[in-house]
C-alpha cells in the first residue's frame, strides 16, 4: 500500500506539472529524492514518460468535440477544419519526433541531471517574464487563424523541451507567444501537440524497456496513469481559466525560485 501511495503522489505531481509551464521533469526529479519506488532504474526511466499518457488522455476527453474529425452524415461526415488542425499538429510534431528518435539516449545521458534541470528552470522563468513584458502583437487569436508556418515554428520550439527542466508546455507556449499567438491559442495548440508526441515517446520507452512487465509493474503504471489523468482534468481547466485573466509572469517567478531551490538542495545534500 505504501508503494501505491507513492505512485499516487507521483501521479498528482505529473498531472499538475505536465500542463502548467513549470517542468514536470524538474518536479519529478525533486520529488523522487524523497519518494523512491521499489523498482529498477530501467523501469523508473520508462515510468517517468509513460505516466504522461494518463495526462494526455485528459486532453482527449476535455477537447474531444474539437479533436474528433468526423461528424454526422447530414453534415458530410468530415470536419474539414479539424482535419486541417490535426495535419498542423502532425507537422509541428515532426521536429521533436526526428530529434528525439535520433538522440534520445544521448540527450538523457548528457542532460538528465539536476544542474541542467535547475538552469533550464531559471532560464525559461526569466524568458517568461521578459516575453510577457515585451510580447509581440497577438496576430492569431484562434486555432483556425494559425498558419502552417507558425504551427511548424511552435514545433521547433518543442525541440527545446527535449532538454530536461525546459517544460514541453513551457517551450511551446512561449514559442507560440513569441510567434504572435494569443495565450489561449498557444496553450490549446500545446495541449494538442502533446498527443502524438507523448504517445510516440511512450511507445519508444516501452519498446526499449521490453514488454515483460510483472503484475506489480503493470499495476504501478495503471495507478500512476489514472491519477495523472484525473489531476490533469483539473489542471487543464485551471490553466485555461487562469490565462483568460492573467499572464505567465507568476509561473516565471515560480520557475526561478524552484530552480534555485533545486540547485541549493543538491549542493547541500548532494
Amino acid at each position: 500500500m505504501l508503494e501505491f501511495l507513492k505512485v499516487i503522489i507521483l501521479g498528482i505531481v505529473e498531472g499538475i506539472t505536465e500542463w502548467l509551464p513549470i517542468s514536470s521533469t524538474g518536479h519529478m526529479i525533486l520529488v523522487e529524492q524523497f519518494i523512491q519506488l521499489n523498482v529498477s532504474d530501467a523501469f523508473m526511466e520508462m515510468f517517468r514518460v509513460v505516466i504522461q499518457l494518463g495526462a494526455i488522455l485528459a486532453v482527449v476527453v476535455l477537447y474531444f468535440p474539437k479533436l474528433w474529425p468526423f461528424c454526422s452524415p447530414e453534415n458530410g461526415w468530415i470536419k474539414k477544419d479539424t482535419w486541417i488542425l490535426w495535419f498542423k499538429v502532425l507537422v509541428a510534431a515532426l521536429p521533436a519526433a526526428v530529434i528525439g528518435l535520433l538522440f534520445d539516449d544521448a540527450i538523457d545521458a548528457a542532460f538528465y541531471n539536476y544542474v541542467t534541470v535547475a538552469i533550464m528552470l531559471i532560464v525559461y522563468g526569466v524568458l517568461f517574464i521578459v516575453v510577457e513584458n515585451h510580447r509581440p502583437k497577438r496576430r492569431y487569436k484562434s486555432l483556425e487563424q494559425l498558419p502552417w508556418s507558425i504551427a511548424f515554428g511552435i514545433g521547433v520550439f518543442q525541440v527545446l523541451a527535449l532538454i530536461p527542466g525546459t517544460s514541453r508546455s513551457g517551450a511551446t507556449i512561449l514559442g507560440g507567444i513569441l510567434l504572435g499567438t494569443s495565450r489561449g491559442v498557444a496553450a490549446e495548440f500545446s495541449f494538442f501537440l502533446a498527443i502524438p508526441v507523448m504517445f510516440g515517446a511512450s511507445l519508444l520507452k516501452i519498446l526499449k524497456f521490453g514488454l515483460a512487465f510483472t503484475g506489480y509493474e503493470i499495476s504501478i503504471l495503471l495507478v500512476g496513469m489514472l491519477t495523472a489523468f484525473l489531476v490533469s482534468i483539473f489542471a487543464i481547466r485551471f490553466l485555461m481559466d487562469y490565462i483568460r485573466k492573467h499572464n505567465f509572469i507568476p509561473f516565471g517567478i515560480y520557475r526561478i525560485v524552484l530552480g534555485v531551490l533545486v540547485l541549493g538542495y543538491f549542493m547541500i545534500f548532494g
